[in-house]
């Protein structure tokens, strides 16, 4: 038995992300957005896409695509500092669920971008692989390692060892 619960939505099989697909807020990556027709085929609108780096929202949940209404894309827009969706690639955002959306008279859930940046948590740089042979050349081209540490954690005892293998 699963403690897992099935929201009503979900019967609608909808192709687009939903309130009824997010649990709790998750951090995805923004692969792209286009502008593409409603997939629903109930308009003929077309709609700023959202597609995600993941591919499941949970093990074995296909994640489905997003539409940015325009609240969602003024967020991307104020996220990424550019108005154009092709600015809008690779970005990491929080999604949620706001229970206080208006839908013309109704209030009702809806999906939002949180207008702070996620906290990613940096791994850290481990000996042996790719990344510390890039962390040593970067140390031996720039004298510091800066440039590394914007995508990696480097401990104190690692920062020691790389400057030891850039030496030799």
């Amino acid at each position: 038995m699963t403690d897992e619960k099935t929201h009503y939505r979900k019967a609608f099989n909808s192709p687009y992300l939903s309130s009824a697909d997010i649990v709790e807020p998750v951090i995805l990556t923004i692969l792209r957005v286009v502008l593409e027709d409603d997939k629903t085929k109930k308009t003929k609108d077309q709609f700023n896409t959202a597609y995600f780096l993941e591919k499941e929202i949970r093990a074995g949940e296909v994640l489905k695509p997003m539409i940015l209404n325009a609240g969602n894309s003024r967020t991307m827009r104020n996220l990424t500092k550019s108005p154009y969706l092709n600015d809008w690639e690779n970005v990491p955002v929080t999604i949620y669920v706001d229970a206080n959306v208006r839908f013309g008279r109704d209030t009702v859930e809806g999906l939002r971008i949180s207008a702070d940046p996620p906290r990613l948590i940096k791994p850290e740089l481990l000996p042996g692989t790719k990344e510390w042979t890039n962390a040593v050349r970067a140390y031996n081209r720039d004298g510091d390692l800066k440039s590394v540490e914007k995508h990696r954690t480097i401990s104190a005892e690692n920062k020691e060892l790389i400057k030891k293998d850039a030496a030799e």
